[in-house]
């Protein structure tokens, strides 16, 4: 096996120049689907990133029984907040766990009555990591201390024909299933570039909800934040140790149809690097056909000399796999240094905001990441491709007859 490998790996180099095309012609398109992976993962950090926070975070803990009833978003009061609280922020990732009050309700003007999601929050809290917080296109955020003031989208504002500092009736459901109204001011605007939510979400501070929802003190559920998608279950599994009995669930249940999209996203590019790689593999093809070809009376020789087939076709498969192996270590090094560069720098997405609804939610650079895991099964799929793209040179170089490969010119 090792006489194999030094012959394979001296017939490599024969034709170099045509070696080293093949070679980084692969170790390119390694190179970019490497980057391609880098650049997604920075994507969806930036995006779907924000999209969870804005819609309810990365984990959101709850009272026994409320998924029965979720789309009613019953007022079922938390036993713990302050341990469930304590118990998700003794994790590194986490980087806010805030506690809100959440129920459905209407907003009412002489344009008409709107339906809503009513969020109670602490104001403090979310404003280190809410995208609402950070995209206030008019007055002001809300803090803590303020009473009868609601922040809402610009979709609402434009539907209802408001604007800061008009009032406008809000009614929701308290504790126990009766309706509370109440007028309340609006303090500011918040523009997402996501009308869907504008539209039907609107926030007031923590205190006043439970003041209006009868809920002195208590909140309905836990928010938790982390620093990237992907950590949630370790936090998951440390608040169940240490504050069990409560319905704790990840954005990936709560919000599937994001799920679904980036396991979709991420399944046609994965096809789509195959397609790239099988079509770099054809030079490993046509150089192996090649040199067939132009090496028949070497195979003769080889074989006149008690070289079995079997091992001619080993002799062949290993140059296809050195080549592919060489395209490998050449893409993860080209790579690793442009996915670090980019990473370094970042891409500014801002001009392509306006493309979907969740690309609105791009408010800087994308910092592309490397995924030790991807760069690995890329080199090892390349390794593999240019192994099964060896295969028929290397069995048509055993099928040649000695006594006949020895006359041929």
């Amino acid at each position: 096996m090792t006489t194999l490998l030094k012959i394979a790996w001296r017939n490599v180099w024969r034709q170099r120049r045509r070696t080293l095309l093949i070679a980084i012609a692969m170790g390119v398109i390694m190179a970019l689907l490497v980057l391609f992976d880098g650049v997604i993962v920075g994507f969806e950090q930036s995006i779907y990133g924000n999209a969870i926070q804005l819609l309810g975070g990365n984990i959101q803990v709850h009272a026994p029984g409320y998924s029965q009833k979720t789309g009613q978003k019953p007022l079922l009061p938390l036993a713990n907040p302050e341990g469930i609280v304590q118990a998700a922020e003794a994790n590194p990732n986490t980087v806010v766990a805030a506690k809100r009050i959440v129920t459905n309700g209407l907003v009412t003007n002489r344009e008409g009555a709107f339906s809503v999601s009513i969020i109670g929050v602490e104001t403090d809290k979310e404003a280190r990591i809410s995208p609402v917080a950070e995209n206030i296109s008019a007055g002001r955020y809300l803090n803590p201390d303020d009473g009868d003031l609601i922040v809402i989208g610009q979709g609402l504002a434009t539907a209802m024909d408001i604007t800061v500092g008009d009032r406008i009736i809000m009614a929701g459901g308290s504790l126990y299933e009766q309706t509370r109204q109440r007028t309340m001011t609006v303090v500011g605007i918040y523009d997402v570039g996501v009308p869907s939510v504008e539209k039907n979400t609107i926030y007031m501070s923590l205190a006043e909800a439970q003041n209006l929802f009868g809920l002195s003190g208590q909140v309905t559920e836990i928010v938790v934040s982390l620093d990237q998608i992907g950590q949630e279950p370790g936090v998951v599994a440390q608040i169940n140790k240490e504050q069990p009995g409560y319905e704790v669930e990840t954005w990936v249940n709560s919000m599937p149809e994001l799920k679904q999209t980036m396991d979709m996203k991420t399944s046609v590019m994965g096809v789509f690097g195959v397609i790239m790689l099988c079509v770099a593999a054809i030079g490993i093809l046509n150089l192996l056909m090649m040199a067939v070809f132009e090496r028949t009376r070497e195979i003769g020789i080889i074989g006149a000399l008690g070289l079995k087939p079997r091992e001619i076709t080993l002799l062949f498969l290993l140059e296809g796999i050195l080549i592919g192996i060489m395209g490998a270590v050449l893409g993860t090094i080209l790579g690793l240094a442009l996915t670090g560069v980019l990473g370094m720098v970042g891409i500014d997405y801002r001009q392509f905001a306006d493309l979907t609804e969740y690309t609105a939610l791009i408010t800087g650079k994308i910092y592309p990441e490397i995924v030790p895991l991807k760069v690995l099964n890329h080199a090892l799929t390349l390794a593999i491709i240019a192994a099964i793209a060896a295969l028929y040179p290397a069995r048509e170089a055993a099928r040649r007859e000695p006594a006949e490969a020895l006359h041929y010119v």
